[in-house]
């Protein structure tokens, strides 16, 4: 079985895909070590890594390679978090699907953020028509920012998701991520309504991987959290350190981490 069919295997059961994101090789290591059936990427974590603000700001070349360095080192698939593909422009963003498939990547996130619902569609189409011309099954996972971005709000918010999904599933998507809600009653009716895989972020308040499994939920990524959980304990581990120069307590918050030169060499 291929990567591709592998990764689109995870999505149908009989468990929850719990997904962890990285931002780098050595984080992309730890979590496939972990027990990790899949990797994505955090485009937030890999433009903070490299001095990038969120937002497509980050340089296709840097993503590019960022995922390259990810896949030379993992054996389960990796699924590519690329924003809103960096461009509207659909023949570019042709070309930027075809690297990134070339780099490695059985998956991308493709966010529509406040861009036309219509002109969305029109990407996801065109990064399918890529990815087949590739020759690779590209798990297209397609991100609605309805919620996310507060574009609309109660009834209006829920209706306008299941018209989004309804779209971009007719366009190609192969799931429906809808980052931003932690209620468990309307993550379980998307997942009734739409017929796709949907994808729950993680942020506090949200049903663990067991109970959003019983709602229907078939993807659970962490997002941006443990690069914040990894960057936090350096900022304290750092102060800590300014402030007295105490290397004993450093020992302690480097248990559990692997030798990078063994599992790398």
């Amino acid at each position: 079985m291929s990567q591709a069919a592998a990764f689109k295997a995870l999505h149908a059961g009989p468990e929850i895909l719990v997904l962890p994101n990285a931002w780098d090789a050595a984080s992309a290591a730890l979590m496939e070590d972990a027990g990790a059936k899949a990797v994505a990427t955090s485009s937030a974590a890999v433009a903070w890594a490299h001095g990038y603000a969120d937002g497509d700001f980050s340089p296709v070349p840097l993503v590019l390679t960022a995922i390259a360095e990810v896949t030379r080192v993992i054996k389960v698939p990796l699924t590519a978090d690329i924003e809103g593909g960096y461009t509207d422009d659909l023949s570019q963003l042709a070309e930027t699907i075809k690297a990134v498939v070339g780099a490695g990547a059985v998956g991308i996130n493709l966010e529509d953020g406040a861009r036309d619902p219509a002109l969305h569609a029109r990407k996801i189409e065109a990064a399918r028509k890529a990815a087949d011309q590739a020759g690779v099954a590209l798990f297209i996972n397609a991100r609605t920012d309805v919620y996310l971005k507060n574009l609309m709000q109660g009834d209006a918010a829920e209706a306008e998701v299941l018209a989004r999904a309804k779209a971009y599933g007719s366009a190609g998507a192969d799931g429906i991520f809808v980052p931003g809600p932690t209620d468990g009653a309307l993550l379980g009716r998307f997942a009734k309504a739409i017929n796709l895989p949907v994808n729950a972020m993680a942020r506090t308040g949200l049903p663990n991987a067991a109970a959003l499994q019983g709602l229907g939920v078939r993807r659970l990524s962490s997002g941006g959290g443990l690069f914040a959980a990894a960057y936090g304990t350096l900022a304290r581990a750092t102060m800590a350190y300014l402030e007295d120069g105490d290397s004993d307590a450093l020992g302690p918050l480097s248990v559990g981490l692997p030798s990078f030169n063994k599992r790398f060499g």
